[in-house]
């Protein structure tokens, strides 16, 4: 097989692969424009006939959909704000720091990662409760999610971290900075995309987090998008049209945010891969 044919075939598998992964997307912005009946029609229609736009705006009335869209960005904002203060310094002192200690340290880092948060969420909740955060229950979710999460950023960024030749700092040393001198003004600079994209991926993890914001928050009005999408669900709802609103209102900003940026996620993601 030729290079030519190779390639267009590759891009065939590629638009058919596309394809099959983005349809569950299509369905859901078409399916927010159906009507009633129109949803249960057979066979299904891949366009419907009547658009019903106004279903966007009654959802967003009806359900209050700016308060839960707030609450979730405090969370988002909260959880990257904490997991960037505190685990830029730790990915730092992993990845120039090599002794018996710091590599147990990264172990124990990563088994926090394989933990599933329904595991986490019940000695958490007892843990909050004793403390008294539940009183707080924003504050409590943005702990737990750092808590969750600061794994996965630590790995991200000490991979960054490892990318800055360490040779910067020696000769930012030798000219009479201090090592704090030295990560502010050298290190932190040329590193700042791999941080940027960690905490956008943090930030993409946390605007759709459930399990600890369903068992944290029980006032409805500090619950985010993610927890009001599922009080549509009950077992006599068939409100398909509403609950695909909701769902698209709620997923757009992040889909938006990922395009325009998947070239800079792209490069962040790589940018420890190779010195």
């Amino acid at each position: 097989m030729s290079e030519t044919n190779r390639n267009r075939l590759m891009l065939a598998i590629a638009l058919v692969l596309a394809a099959i992964y983005l349809f569950p997307l299509y369905w859901m912005y078409i399916t927010t424009l159906k009507s009633g009946s129109a949803m249960f029609a057979t066979p299904p229609s891949f366009w419907p006939s009547d658009p019903q736009w106004s279903t966007y705006a009654y959802v967003w009335e009806s359900r209050n959909l700016a308060r839960y869209m707030w609450n979730s960005l405090v969370i988002a904002f909260g959880a990257v704000a904490l997991i960037t203060v505190l685990g830029t310094g730790c990915a730092y002192v992993l990845a120039r720091y090599r002794n018996r200690w710091i590599d147990v340290g990264l172990f124990l880092i990563l088994m926090l990662q394989v933990l599933p948060a329904s595991l986490m969420i019940t000695p958490i909740f007892v843990g909050f409760s004793q403390l008294g955060m539940l009183e707080y229950p924003r504050v409590a979710v943005i702990i737990a999610i750092a808590a969750k999460s600061m794994p996965f950023f630590v790995v991200l960024v000490r991979a960054t971290f490892m990318s800055v030749p360490i040779e910067l700092e020696e000769a930012a040393l030798v000219d009479g900075n201090s090592r704090v001198g030295a990560f502010f003004n050298i290190v932190l600079p040329l590193a700042r995309n791999g941080i940027l994209v960690a905490a956008i991926l943090i930030f993409m993890q946390a605007f759709g987090e459930f399990v600890y914001s369903k068992s944290i928050i029980q006032a409805v009005e500090y619950q985010p998008a993610s927890v009001g999408l599922n009080s549509f669900m009950g077992p006599n709802t068939n409100e398909w049209n509403n609950i695909m609103a909701f769902a698209t209102i709620y997923v757009t900003p992040i889909l938006a945010v990922f395009v325009l940026l998947q070239r800079r996620i792209v490069s962040g993601l790589t940018s420890g891969a190779l010195k």
